[in-house]
């Protein structure tokens, strides 16, 4: 399973006006990134998130925007909230009898745009400790990244692995968070560093089989991502289990109120390499979590999507 826990708010939106020459745009960017956090509810969605990990018990799961989000701002008469996203799900995987370690994670992005507001984001893999034994694994940033967008605020992304065993068989799996869209980026520029990111991927992967690639890697397919990744014989799942089928995968609304998933894109990915090499296909089931009414849960307002983002869930036979 791949899943992008979602910050809870368009720091986009924020970066854009720490990025501009008017100073009196930052705090109120701020403030309506921490009501749109509070909408969000990042509680209420890990306990949603945990209830599909229960349902489905994947053997691994890669998480994205895993944040630690420390705001304290009483000083000024503002809110003070704290919340430690890995935390949290893990403590919902607990309360539900499931036994999920960190095999490995890696630390991207560390906002601190002014005094007493923090981010710092995480890539963290997942497994199932009563199922699945790591022999070794780690993580580690990508050499070409965005780097300084803002004052406080520097873009990094990262990949995190583990090479584990499963009954009889081992298996290596890779999760990823490529850089996103930009605004004001050249033209072609970020599509060239999503590239090269999973290109060192490739590369430290070298020639392992029986390898699960996934997560957000924040471009289509036929990009020059994709083209790397089927280049170095990676398959998309989603295009060999439902063929004919769009699959879109991203975005809800910041606030994730829309009613109705209108997404505009698939840039969320399970992929394998050596899975399908005895009869020259894949064969099982993958599926999205996150894109109908009735995955929603209660917010605080109204219901709330688990994420801006589905999560992609595959059971493959190899």
């Amino acid at each position: 399973m791949t899943q992008n826990l979602y910050v809870g708010a368009d720091v986009d939106l924020v970066i854009g006006a720490l990025a501009s020459p008017d100073p009196y745009d930052d705090f109120p960017a701020l403030l309506f990134a921490i009501e749109t956090l509070g909408k969000t509810d990042y509680p209420a969605r890990a306990a949603a998130i945990a209830d599909e990990i229960a349902r489905r018990r994947p053997h691994v799961v890669g998480l994205q925007e895993v944040s630690v989000i420390d705001i304290d701002l009483s000083g000024m008469g503002g809110p003070v909230v704290y919340l430690n996203f890995l935390e949290i799900l893990q403590a919902e995987l607990a309360a539900r009898g499931l036994n999920y370690t960190a095999a490995a994670q890696v630390q991207n992005t560390n906002a601190a745009p002014l005094p007493g507001i923090s981010l710092v984001d995480f890539d963290v893999l997942l497994v199932d400790a009563d199922w699945v034994t790591i022999t070794s694994a780690g993580g580690q940033n990508f050499t070409v990244i965005v780097g300084p967008v803002a004052p406080g605020v520097t873009l990094i992304r990262g990949w995190v692995w583990a090479r584990t065993t499963i009954g009889d068989q081992s298996y290596t799996f890779a999760s990823a968070h490529t850089e996103a869209n930009l605004a004001g980026a050249p033209q072609g520029l970020l599509e060239q560093i999503r590239a090269a990111q999973v290109g060192e991927m490739v590369a430290s992967l070298g020639s392992s089989d029986r390898v699960v690639l996934m997560g957000d890697l924040n471009d289509t397919p036929g990009s020059l991502m994709y083209q790397v990744l089927a280049g170095a014989g990676f398959t998309d799942v989603w295009a060999a289990l439902r063929p004919g089928v769009v699959g879109l995968t991203c975005c809800h609304r910041a606030d994730l109120s829309d009613q109705v998933a209108a997404f505009t894109q698939r840039i969320d990915y399970i992929l394998t390499r050596g899975l399908d090499a005895s009869q020259s296909r894949l064969f099982g089931r993958i599926d999205r979590f996150g894109e109908v009414p009735g995955d929603r849960t209660a917010g605080p307002a109204y219901p709330v999507w688990p994420s801006d983002h589905v999560g992609m869930i595959a059971t493959v036979r190899p």
